[in-house]
């Protein structure tokens, strides 16, 4: 009998669970909470000090000032979703290698699941059998499971 892994997860909390047969419930097999994006990035941020502040401020030096259109490539959630997307996919390749699960679903909130699409191992993309953007982390097994069901039944 093959088992299933469904991964229910947005950028603060991943949930994965297993199901062998479709009659009997899900079982939850880990809860992941990324502390990080319980933070707020203004709590970060605001303890630096900025690049135009005194203390490190180019005034007088001849260097050039930091323009207010600066825009990182990488924003610090971004940045914190890829490194939590990451743990999961390590988290997933382990219990994959183990034997744990022969199908992967990937049920995440649509800008955390391409994060996680990115940072999956070729091993495990290979096993996804289905991945629904929707964000059903904070939901209990049943209501996965019915959630999930009433998407693959509109489609």
């Amino acid at each position: 009998m093959s088992t299933t892994w469904i991964v229910s997860a947005d950028a603060g909390r991943a949930r994965i669970f297993a199901e062998s047969d479709a009659n009997t419930p899900l079982q939850e097999v880990q809860d992941m909470v990324n502390p990080a994006a319980r933070t707020g990035t203004t709590e970060e941020l605001t303890d630096r000090m900025s690049p135009i502040a005194a203390g490190s401020s180019s005034h007088g030096t001849g260097g050039a000032l930091p323009t207010k259109q600066y825009q990182p490539q990488q924003t610090p959630e971004q940045r914190e979703s890829q490194t939590f997307a990451s743990e999961i996919n390590d988290v997933l390749l382990k219990a994959r290698q183990a034997g744990q699960f022969d199908r992967l679903a990937l049920v995440a909130e649509p800008q955390f699941l391409g994060a996680l699409r990115n940072q999956l191992d070729p091993q495990l993309k290979a096993c996804v059998s289905y991945e629904i953007d929707k964000d059903y982390a904070h939901s209990n097994g049943q209501q996965l499971r019915d959630q999930i069901r009433a998407h693959q039944a509109k489609g």
